[in-house]
């Protein structure tokens, strides 16, 4: 689908204030001088080993829910099946959260906090998470069984684009080691890499269930419809979607808003 002479905009910013768990919507966020999203991925739960625990690793992890209040202070952790439902502050309940989890998990769990970068999974590119509606709507209909809202769970990019084609942001890289310079409101953004998925979209984000073949049909269709101008070398193989971003040259915390324009910064 082309669409001319209009203008890409921020269609939607979602974080997900404790890494691996439910994100939430908001229309707008802050930029930290690191170029993380505020609240993104600020805390992450860590067995006694310190081993991440995520959806990866633990599929306990797909049936417990949170929800936050409007200024991300406050998480409600729940779990229909156990009858499990409580309220924490995030700011000073920390040790409460980390019980909490502890039982649920079995066992001792730390729920470690970084206001800073967060815990994302490129240090290197710790920036937001970027993809377009169109992407999002073209990979249901790969999974007419699955929904977009499902697709976008799976997949938990944290902005996503609007007035633009399918893989749009697939011109948001260039070579290895080479970025593509990009405007979002008035910040400015360097795109890294296409995201290389693991296991968790495969996965139903509710249950954990996994999706039968979902990975060999996401490949197959990802080849497929992958546009001719891609840069191919950043593509070993075609499990691949959304990009890696980092913020450059942020002096001060700097808001992000649904609604900003998205222009490519041409060379």
């Amino acid at each position: 689908m082309e669409l001319i002479n209009q203008t890409p905009f921020l269609e939607k910013i979602i974080i997900y204030p404790i890494k691996s768990l439910d994100g939430v919507s908001i229309s707008q966020a802050t930029l930290l001088k690191s170029g993380a999203l505020k609240y993104d991925r600020q805390w992450a739960i860590f067995d006694n080993s310190q081993k991440l625990i995520n959806g990866k690793s633990n599929n306990k992890i797909y049936h417990l829910r949170a929800t936050y209040n409007d200024t991300l202070t406050q998480v409600t952790l729940s779990n229909k099946e156990n009858h499990l439902r409580q309220t924490f502050n995030l700011q000073g309940e920390i040790k409460e959260v980390e019980l909490f989890l502890s039982e649920y998990f079995g066992c001792f769990v730390n729920l470690k906090e970084n206001s800073i970068t967060g815990f994302p999974d490129q240090t290197k590119a710790s920036g937001p998470t970027i993809i377009s509606q169109a992407t999002l709507e073209t990979i249901a209909q790969w999974f007419p069984h699955l929904t977009v809202e499902e697709i976008r769970r799976r997949f938990r990019a944290n902005l996503e684009i609007n007035r633009v084609p399918a893989f749009w942001e697939d011109q948001l890289f260039g070579n290895k080691n080479q970025g593509v310079d990009f405007h979002i409101g008035e910040v400015n953004f360097q795109g890294i890499k296409p995201c290389q998925r693991c296991i968790v979209p495969t996965k139903d984000s509710y249950t954990g269930e996994i999706t039968k073949n979902f990975k060999e049909q996401f490949i197959i269709k990802r080849k497929e419809t992958l546009p001719s101008w891609v840069n191919s070398s950043q593509f070993n193989h075609f499990y691949r979607v959304s990009v890696y971003t980092k913020v450059t040259n942020l002096q001060q915390e700097t808001p992000l808003t649904v609604g900003d324009e998205v222009k490519i910064i041409d060379n």
